[in-house]
């Protein structure tokens, strides 16, 4: 809660009224200063953009708030906040009261420090009359209110949760506001379109986009409205990244997630939206030389939106046809993309041009090699074609290396074709051990990926066997190293909590762990993760499964994928079993033992057998108390049916065999990507293996690598052909195999067949002869009777 004014500030106040009054100060419009958290200005900076517009204004002050009412607003967010309202009506009532409340009061309360959470709190749960009622409030302040510290983020979220409205607009879904409150008649005006309100607020910032983009708050607010009207998905990553720092405050309500389900997906927009854009990005930007462009580039603040409008540049004018360009004499303004690359693709041949001189200089720029990134993911075809001939293919091994500039050679990666891609992983396996020793891990990940995608399966057995030379010789190295797991127990003791370990370590250890992840996914590195995390000790497995979210998520992965040996999951839930309770209430480990319960009992790839999971269960069981006091416990006792395990035995029997028949299918089929593997393709790989160790053998004693890919490829044809021999032998041998089995087991059936009429026979004729004499006892016994009945007479 700020402090009360004092007598000083007031007298201070009334003074600068009657000045301002009277009309007596001719000051110069002239920005304040502003500092970032890092120290760095930004006021002065900006003029060099806004050279072609108008300077910023001198900013309004919209008064305080009085402490009753500072109190009530207060209290007012607290209970939204709690959200202990017996019925949704009451909450309804509760919202009516704030808004009458706060009626006249919206730009104080938006620019408070203590009461603008309140304002965002109501945006998100307003209505379309209600928000229509805030951009009428705020109209004719928003160009101060943009620039506010306080109030820039209520005008974002007013714009983003607005978003919607406009749509439903366009299709006639909100054609009419019916007044159900019965308000006062007075009050009661035609509600204006949304439409109308976005583009009025358009007006008033449209002379001062030139110091807005470099504005530390205001350009935030720019970019939500350009997203806004360029129709694009609000929700997306890469909007989201641009849109807001990392280190934003995240206000929510409950009830706002379902009131901002039209603004998910994308959005149909008026074509005065459209055109409201391209003027937007139009004016952003036009009277800038190539040195102001470059100078924005890696302005730290100007960056983000150049970035944006790059991409709606190139998106939204992408389906322009080729002939209205060609019709037009000379443009009215260049696109960013011709102001960025002049010339291009021609220019890009030439070394010294603007376009190759501006790529070069971006590309190794912590801030401008993310408007490289931008460039690389959105150009154009014959562009990108230009750039990867002539600048990235040729240097992607250096551009790989360096910690900056791996970023945008990943996304030249993503755009590669099958040869590009091949002759770039030519170029860059060599350095692979060298990556690995640097920790650039999502580089490597980023290759297996492609070669996955594009089926590549030599470039990716070149990349492996690089990948475990820079590990290491034994094989649990290639987790260790990539998790960043050490073995001495001194780093042990001083890193025992993730919590204890820094950003950067951290980042590492997860792109570690996501390459470990990648390889998992695809057919033949799955094999060699799998070796080396079953040749890892109990501790470091244990260690792994609780340090973090992205290292746990490697052994469920692997738990989870098929694997040619059959012995992998029983030997790591093996490894598990003594400390299944320790894991079961850890807040990463509970993932591994929920994992296990998914698996089928039954199967060769996949399957850990029944007696083991009545191990863990009963080990469950005996720390029931402990389970139950975390969620995590919890969890695990859900997932598993502790309950009905305790009660009913041979129910949970019974579940744990309905399991094996859901799961059988999916063991069944391949998880790993890639294409399907022939009945040949294994025993090539094979051979592909031994010429890779003949090719070591004969790099140690010296000898050139051409002879050795000569001799590699004449030895992989000659154990092709003998191989070749040697399975057609054994074809022939199977074939007369099966063919003297089923003439045994036709033997075997009429042999059963005869015997068995045989028997039946002999049934019936024994059942004859007992008939017969059963008959003639019959027979006897009714002499007999009628013997006694005469003797009794």
């Amino acid at each position: 809660m700020p402090k009360p004014r004092t007598k000083r500030g007031g007298d201070r106040e009334k003074r600068k009224r009657y000045e301002d009054a009277e009309g007596n100060f001719d000051v110069e419009a002239k920005r304040p200063r502003r500092d970032d958290d890092n120290g760095n200005e930004y006021g002065n900076g900006d003029q060099e953009f806004s050279h072609h517009q108008s300077g910023p204004s001198e900013r309004e002050f919209f008064g305080m708030l009085a402490d009753d009412e500072q109190e009530y607003f207060r209290r007012a967010d607290e209970m939204l906040e709690l959200n202990q309202f017996p019925t949704p009506e009451d909450r309804d009532i509760f919202l009516q009261s704030v808004y009458r409340e706060a009626k006249g009061k919206e730009c104080k309360i938006a620019s408070s420090q203590s009461c603008s959470r309140l304002m965002e709190r109501l945006i998100q749960l307003a209505d379309t009359a209600q928000k229509k009622q805030l951009f009428e409030a705020f109209g004719g302040h928003f160009l101060s209110l943009v620039q506010h510290r306080f109030a820039s983020h209520c005008c974002e979220a007013l714009f983003l949760r607005s978003a919607g409205v406009v749509t439903q607009e366009l299709a006639g879904f909100e054609e009419f506001v019916m007044d159900t409150k019965g308000a006062d008649v007075d009050e009661q005006q035609p509600a204006a379109s949304m439409e109308r309100l976005f583009l009025a607020t358009l007006d008033e910032l449209e002379g001062s986009l030139g110091y807005l983009i470099t504005d530390r708050f205001a350009s935030h607010t720019l970019r939500v409205l350009l997203l806004v009207l360029s129709g694009m998905p609000l929700e997306e990553q890469s909007s989201r990244t641009l849109l807001k720092s990392k280190r934003k405050e995240k206000i929510t309500v409950s009830g706002s997630s379902a009131a901002d389900a039209q603004n998910h997906g994308k959005r149909a927009v008026p074509a005065s939206f459209t055109m409201a854009a391209n003027k937007i990005m139009q004016d952003a930007v036009s009277g800038m030389d190539a040195t102001g462009i470059q100078v924005l580039a890696k302005h730290p603040i100007g960056n983000p939106i150049l970035q944006l409008i790059l991409e709606l540049d190139l998106t939204l004018n992408k389906g322009e046809a080729k002939g209205e360009k060609d019709k037009a004499e000379e443009p009215s303004s260049p696109s960013l993309l011709q102001q960025l690359l002049p010339g291009a693709p021609k220019s890009l041949s030439d070394g010294s041009s603007a376009a190759s001189e501006f790529i070069n200089g971006m590309i190794y720029d912590q801030i401008g090699s993310r408007l490289v990134e931008t460039l690389i993911t959105h150009a154009p075809g014959k562009i990108f074609k230009a750039l990867n001939q002539n600048i990235f293919l040729p240097r992607i091994q250096g551009y790989v290396r360096n910690d900056i500039s791996c970023y945008p050679a990943i996304r030249v990666l993503k755009r590669l074709g099958k040869d590009d891609l091949a002759k770039a992983v030519d170029q860059i396996a060599p350095t692979v051990p060298q990556l690995v020793s640097k920790s650039r891990y999502n580089v490597i990940a980023a290759l297996f990926e492609r070669c996955a995608a594009r089926n590549i399966n030599d470039e990716i057995r070149k990349l492996m066997k690089r990948l475990k030379e820079g590990c290491g010789k034994q094989p649990a190295d290639l987790v260790t190293t990539l998790c960043s797991l050490s073995t001495s127990e001194e780093e042990d003791k001083k890193k025992k909590d993730v919590q204890q370990l820094s950003k950067n370590e951290y980042a590492i250890q997860s792109h570690g762990a996501n390459l470990l992840t990648t390889l998992l996914s695809i057919s033949g590195p799955s094999k060699g993760v799998q070796e080396s995390i079953l040749a890892l000790p109990s501790d470091l497995v244990v260690r792994l499964a609780t340090t973090s979210l992205p290292t746990v998520t490697v052994l469920t992965t692997a738990i989870a994928t098929p694997s040619t040996n059959s012995i992998f999951q029983k030997g790591l839930v093996n490894t598990l079993l003594p400390h299944i309770p320790e894991l079961a209430t850890n807040q990463y480990g509970h993932n591994l033992i929920n994992a296990v319960a998914e698996i089928p009992s039954k199967g060769k790839d996949w399957s850990v057998p029944h007696h083991i999971k009545d191990k863990i269960m009963t080990s469950l069981g005996a720390h029931e108390s402990m389970l139950r006091e975390s969620w995590m416990g919890r969890s695990v006792w859900r997932t598993w049916k502790g309950d009905m395990w305790k009660t009913r035995r041979f129910d949970w029997k019974n579940w744990m065999k309905e399991l094996d028949e859901i799961k059988a299918p999916q063991a069944a089929a391949p998880k790993n990507k890639g294409e399907p593997k022939a009945n040949g393709e294994g025993k090539a790989a094979k051979n592909a293996e031994v010429a890779d160790e003949e090719q070591n053998k004969m790099e140690e004693d010296g000898e050139s690598q051409e002879k050795m890919e000569e001799d590699g490829e004449k030895k992989n044809v000659e154990g092709d052909e003998k191989r070749g021999e040697e399975e057609d032998t054994e074809k022939k041998a199977k074939k007369e195999k099966k063919a003297k089995k089923e003439k045994k087991e036709k033997k075997e059936k009429k042999e059963i067949k005869e015997k068995k009429e045989k028997k039946e026979k002999k049934e019936k004729k024994t059942d004859g002869v007992g008939e017969e004499k059963e008959k003639k006892k019959k027979k006897k016994s009714k002499s007999e009777d009628v013997e006694m009945a005469d003797a009794e007479e």
